[in-house]
């Protein structure tokens, strides 16, 4: 087979590119990072000292980051869904929302995160503080967006829904999304429902008991 993605199925940023994935029906051999199988990282790390996740390698050629992977895919293997659009302006509201939901949903909500893992004395309350009020600042900003939109970037699924999936999946467990964002509440649902990223949501399960903050009983 030609692709092989190195990801863990509980990660965000691997959910980003398995919806991707998933949505065009690609073929691909999973290499799970899991401790069960240190095989995987040891090859990552050939492929990609930083040793961060995910990886695809098409062929013995790796690619990194997300969005990239995405975009190569489109460029490579493409499928029936074409999660970029060709016309050039509504590239870049794609791209711009990716860039939204990666820097203003995913870096806030995992700044929470990363802090709940350090020792108590070692924690940075300020940092939080400052994380969760970028996190309340995004989704009313998302909010007034989503009130005319279905998806992230208008009428079609896209890059930045792929994005926008797991990142407001694991924002809302971190820094619940109030009832006044109620078009990000109903958004969100909808990405629930993407059979692309209800599946990978499932395949993720086994795994809730990782999430630092404790897993919710919900979704």
């Amino acid at each position: 087979m030609s692709l092989m993605l190195y990801a863990h199925p509980f990660s965000s940023y691997c959910q980003k590119v398995l919806v991707a994935l998933y949505e065009n029906g690609t073929p691909f051999e999973w290499r799970p990072l899991t401790p069960e199988t240190p095989q995987s990282m040891r090859e990552l790390a050939e492929f990609w000292p930083m040793k961060r996740f995910p990886v695809l390698v098409d062929d013995g050629r790796p690619v990194m980051e997300a969005t990239v992977i995405i975009e190569y895919l489109g460029l490579f293997h493409p499928g029936p869904v074409r999660l970029i659009p060709d016309d050039p302006r509504s590239a870049l509201d794609v791209r711009w929302m990716d860039r939204f939901f990666d820097n203003y949903i995913s870096t806030p909500q995992q700044k929470i995160v990363a802090d709940s893992m350090r020792p108590a004395d070692e924690r940075d309350a300020r940092g939080v503080a400052d994380a969760r009020a970028m996190l309340d600042t995004a989704y009313a900003y998302l909010d007034r967006l989503m009130a005319a939109r279905e998806w992230a970037a208008g009428d079609t699924f896209s890059l930045a829904d792929c994005a926008a999936a797991p990142f407001l999946f694991y924002a809302d467990w971190s820094h619940r999304i109030g009832e006044a964002h109620a078009n990000v509440i109903a958004y969100r649902k909808r990405l629930l429902a993407r059979p692309s990223f209800a599946r990978a949501v499932d395949e993720a399960r086994p795994y809730r008991r990782l999430f630092p903050l404790g897993a919710p009983d919900r979704d």
